[in-house]
């Protein structure tokens, strides 16, 4: 592979650093009372839309390697694909092959983990129940549960983190019900088929960047230990918690333990199989440590039961975390990162813990590690454990602060930024706390831009995927969908299809650029052509195998 970035044969890049600004969660929505972005104060955005260096790119489905263009984007392969330039296969997709092919259930993995099952251990499944198809897919639990059966494994339990986040925020039954009727029907077959254990994927198990352990001890006690609060069923926990919080969402809820009486149904155990079946790495990671390392010390776990532990896919291709997967991840290389570490250039990376690994992980093909560390600087910004809708504000300002002294060292040729605030607080349903996040990101956005320009930088400004921009659920006809009792709208609590923004600010040529978005091109384009439309405003001519920049030259 040819890793030399030549010169631009006509624009030799700027005098001060490009600064890339991704708006995470800040989609270009419908205009309407949904639209927490446009009914929000964004004079900072509004001023660097400027006609010729503004556009608007997809986000989401088969434009960031996703099965289908139903499919939301997430941050996960929406930093994929900003940073490597390409369209890969994506997790979703890449199950979806492995088990319609039967490549999946022919590995020597699922092979060992059924085995241990059939002769007399049982096999749990732990993950995300939904079918958001951010994180998981119900589906994919369903085909493993039946195939597993087949197999001879008589003992399956499932370890349910309920979602409301990238599916509507309190839609646990429906996903409940669902797999319940497959356990029914597998214990028609003469098999022990139950719910073990859950609880809401923000408080249970699903943290991610070491932002709280707290949560996967939490996950650990009520799957592994059987403590936690004891329920009959699932329902019954939920509806207990609904009761008892009114208000609660999904994804907030307790963890709790299934039980026969006073014994919880399966405790995972000596002899035992694992499978998290979460195909994204992010909030799969800390668990996965928690079964695989010798010498973990983030809690007491009490005890490590002997068991056969497997990720769906392997979450982190560096550290090898976990040590066994069933589907093969996508090789994502010739990354933005490595090409620059190669050619000399200088880079910054920076963002709140909670986005932190988006901007270095993600952005770097899924690899842990910088490819040159005395080029590359990574600054993560601890963030807040409190509720989002407490806090909208964030980290906006300490980035932001971080940032332009970075800036002003002179140090960094491009610098990439990652503004959590329209997502995470997007995630959490309070509109108004929305509104304050999105105009948080544009003061800071303001500030950025003031600096680059006494740089004599670019600051290019885009986003990951749409959130903030859809706040209620819409109807068929295009409508805000509203509650039949009380008038009130629908929340909304996932992503939106939604396209995003990309802006172009160069100072230095205020209505002299020497380049403009090319309309027609970018009318078909995704976020992956953010990465040669960078380089070249760096001043390089983009390598050929990255998706077109939408720069053109006059």
């Amino acid at each position: 592979m040819d890793w030399k970035l030549l010169p631009h044969p006509r624009f030799a890049g700027p005098k001060g650093p490009v600064v890339l600004a991704i708006l995470d969660g800040v989609g270009v929505g419908r205009g309407d009372e949904a639209d927490a972005v446009k009914l929000a104060a964004t004079p900072t955005l509004d001023r660097l839309a400027v006609p010729g260096l503004r556009t608007t790119l997809r986000a989401h489905g088969t434009a960031v390697g996703l099965p289908s263009d139903d499919d939301m984007g997430n941050s996960e392969v929406g930093h994929n694909a900003l940073g490597c330039g390409r369209i890969h296969a994506q997790g979703a997709l890449l199950v979806n092959r492995a088990i319609e092919s039967g490549a999946l259930f022919e590995g020597e993995v699922w092979r060992a983990a059924v085995e241990r099952a059939a002769r007399g251990g049982a096999l749990h499944f732990l993950g995300l129940l939904s079918d958001g198809n951010v994180h998981s897919n119900i589906a994919h639990l369903e085909a493993m549960l039946r195939a597993a059966a087949r197999a001879g494994a008589g003992r399956l339990y499932v370890h349910a983190l309920l979602d409301g986040r990238d599916v509507p925020p309190t839609s646990a039954p429906i996903y409940v019900d669902r797999l319940e009727a497959v356990l029914a029907e597998l214990r028609a077959s003469g098999k022990d088929a139950r719910i073990a254990s859950g609880g809401g994927r923000m408080f249970v198990t699903m943290d991610r960047y070491e932002s709280d352990w707290g949560i996967v001890e939490r996950g650990w006690r009520a799957h592994v230990l059987g403590d936690g609060r004891r329920f009959a069923s699932t329902s019954a926990a939920i509806e207990a918690f609904r009761a008892e919080r009114p208000g609660v969402l999904d994804q907030d809820l307790p963890p709790f333990v299934i039980a026969d009486g006073d014994r919880p149904v399966a405790p995972i155990a000596d002899g035992d199989a694992v499978i998290m079946f979460n195909f994204r790495g992010d909030r799969a990671i800390e668990i996965s440590r928690a079964f695989d390392d010798d010498d973990f010390d983030k809690f007491d776990r009490v005890r490590r039961p002997d068991v056969l532990y497997a990720g769906m896919m392997e979450y982190d291709g560096d550290l090898h975390v976990p040590r066994r997967f069933l589907v093969t991840p996508p090789s994502i290389e010739h990354t933005m990162g490595e090409i620059l570490a190669r050619n000399g250039v200088t880079q910054l990376a920076i963002s709140e813990t909670q986005k932190y690994g988006h901007v270095t992980y993600f952005w770097n093909g899924n690899r842990s590690g910088m490819f040159d560390d005395g080029l590359e600087t990574y600054v993560e910004i601890p963030s807040d454990r409190v509720p989002f809708e407490q806090r909208p504000w964030m980290k906006a300002a300490e980035i932001t602060d971080r940032l332009i002294d970075e800036l002003r060292t002179g140090r960094h040729r491009l610098a990439r930024v990652n503004y959590a605030n329209g997502d995470m607080v997007g995630h959490t349903g309070s509109f108004d706390a929305t509104v304050v996040a999105v105009e948080t990101v544009d003061l800071q956005l303001a500030r950025l831009a003031r600096a680059v320009e006494e740089l004599e930088g670019i600051l290019v400004v885009t986003a990951d995927h749409g959130n903030a921009d859809e706040m209620y659920q819409h109807a068929k006809d295009g409508k805000v969908q509203r509650h039949k009792q009380t008038g009130e709208p629908v929340i909304r609590t996932s992503h939106s299809l939604n396209p995003v923004p990309l802006l172009i600010h160069d100072p230095a040529r205020a209505g002299a650029a020497p380049y403009e978005i090319d309309g027609d091109r970018a009318a078909a384009a995704g976020i992956a052509n953010v990465t040669a439309t960078v380089l070249e405003l760096m001043g390089h001519a983009a390598p050929a195998d990255l998706e077109p920049s939408l720069l053109r030259f006059r």
